[in-house]
């Protein structure tokens, strides 16, 4: 079996109709027994998005140092949280992935590399969604910035990188090292604490920003985002030359251990 860079491709070509139909078929089953069905994937996003408005900006009257807008907190709360549930979902479920299908790796003869991307198409889906209405939010508070919204589109990229390289470690780890999944969710929570996402970056002492940003490759990338949503403000692209940097070496990694090790997975699930 060959596992070159473009044979990985060709053989996801070839089963792309195996990949999208398992994307349609995890969205169809999340929502099967539910009354609303797929109207969930709205509603969730939506009652964040109106919570925190309310209750944040309304009642709270929280404000970010130096912005005077009475939506600029629940903005950058919003921009931080949506963005780091695609993060967190991509890194958990792929870091699974390959014990969750161990069934399917046992019964079917099929290129595995197609499940983490399966998990990496079916997070950016309802990631789309919930952002969509996050975006349409904004439209109607006459808060959507314009021009710097093409700054997602290489900030999205920089994020999935990194997230997917991360994931492939932490999946191929986890099938021979239970213990790997079970840490990760531990350090995705105190992750999500250590990055600017419910506070802002100001009010953190000069000796823990310093930390924050020089070692958590998230810090600049969640950053870039609530710059773009709550002051219009370019992500700064040197910062984000470390998380993309580390993508890569993770993807890299990802795919030895994967390439390596791809025929003792099986046994070992």
């Amino acid at each position: 079996m060959k596992f070159s860079a473009s044979a990985q491709v060709l053989s996801l070509w070839s089963y792309r109709g195996f990949v999208l139909g398992s994307v349609k078929r995890e969205f169809q089953a999340k929502y099967r027994a539910s009354m609303l069905g797929a109207a969930w994937t709205v509603l969730n996003p939506l009652s964040m998005i109106l919570i925190y408005t309310l209750i944040f900006s309304q009642l709270m009257r929280a404000r970010i140092p130096g912005i005077d807008s009475a939506f600029g907190y629940s903005i950058y709360l919003c921009a931080g949280i949506l963005t780091w549930g695609l993060f967190a979902e991509i890194v958990s479920r792929t870091a699974g992935v390959f014990i969750e299908n161990a069934n399917l790796l046992k019964k079917l003869s099929f290129p595995r590399i197609c499940l983490p991307v399966v998990v990496v198409l079916g997070a950016l889906v309802n990631f789309a969604i919930a952002f969509g209405l996050f975006l349409l939010f904004l439209l109607v508070t006459a808060q959507l910035p314009v021009w710097p919204l093409l700054g997602l589109i290489p900030l999205l990229m920089v994020q999935i990188i990194f997230s997917v390289g991360l994931g492939m470690v932490a999946g191929v780890l986890n099938v021979f090292f239970r213990d790997v999944g079970q840490a990760l969710g531990i350090l995705l929570q105190f992750w999500f604490w250590l990055t600017p996402i419910v506070y802002p970056a100001a009010i953190v002492p000069d000796w823990a920003r310093r930390i924050i940003f020089d070692v958590n490759p998230m810090a600049p990338v969640i950053g870039g985002y609530q710059g773009i949503f709550v002051t219009g403000a370019w992500p700064d692209w040197s910062a984000l030359a470390k998380p993309l940097l580390l993508g890569f070496l993770l993807c890299a990694l990802g795919l030895y251990l994967f390439r390596r090790h791809a025929d003792e997975m099986v046994d070992e699930l």
